[in-house]
């Protein structure tokens, strides 16, 4: 299987990364839920968070724990939302183990992580596709650069 994401580790589909080592990368999101909305991956493809081995979970958290801050701070962000969702029905989109860093605001209306599963404090597709279209090029690559230069 080749997702999406294993593409962007070879190259062959172009990603703003901020992050790499010999396991694990990390690129802006292309469909952000915020600015500086951000994907960790390891570079070899597993499919769900049990299935990453325990030589390679290591480099992962520490990649993630590294660039919490760093996307934080890239964006002025007050807070951020760190998440896996780990299979399908748990909103897994594609089949390559990803963690969303998701820079939060003060006044940006997401709520808590437990509102996935409520009516209220969500986040219209309106409001979700303006976030995803309001950014320039320059904007992105302005907080690529950031968080990259903060790692």
């Amino acid at each position: 299987m080749s997702t999406i994401f294993s593409q962007i580790v070879e190259g062959e589909i172009p990603a703003r990364v901020v992050y790499e080592d010999e396991t694990t990368i990390a690129f802006l999101d292309a469909n952000p839920l915020a600015p500086g909305h951000t994907l960790v991956i390891p570079k070899d493809e597993y499919e769900r968070l049990n299935d990453v081995p325990d030589d390679v979970a290591p480099d992962l958290y520490a990649a993630i724990h590294q660039l919490v801050p760093a996307v934080e701070d890239a964006v002025d962000a007050d807070a951020s939302t760190v998440a896996f969702n780990n299979g399908a029905e748990a909103g897994q989109e594609v089949p390559h183990v990803h963690c969303h860093i998701v820079p939060r605001f003060d006044d940006d209306r997401a709520g808590p992580i437990h509102g996935m599963f409520a009516e209220t404090g969500s986040i219209d597709s309106e409001s979700l596709e303006d976030i995803a279209t309001d950014l320039s090029e320059t904007e992105l690559d302005d907080i690529a650069d950031g968080i990259e230069s903060r790692v």
